[in-house]
């Protein structure tokens, strides 16, 4: 998938929370919670096809969506 399609959930240095198309400068959508940055990013995700990550406060990926057509489904 295109770095375009996917969808970034991290926090800012001001402690508000974003969302983020893969390779923007800025963010698509600043909330004040994890979860409403989250969702906004799961959502936009799935309208395009793509995959939504969720970075925790550590900067590590915490959890991660895919939507649309998966190049390595899972077996049964």
């Amino acid at each position: 998938m295109t770095n375009g399609n996917n969808y970034w959930t991290q926090q800012q240095p001001d402690g508000q929370w974003e969302s983020k198309r893969g390779g923007a400068r800025r963010a698509t959508t600043v909330t004040d919670t994890q979860a409403e940055a989250w969702e906004d990013s799961r959502q936009r995700a799935r309208e395009e096809g793509g995959e939504a990550f969720l970075k925790g406060r550590d900067g590590k990926i915490r959890e991660r969506n895919s939507y649309g057509n998966d190049a390595h489904p899972p077996n049964g």
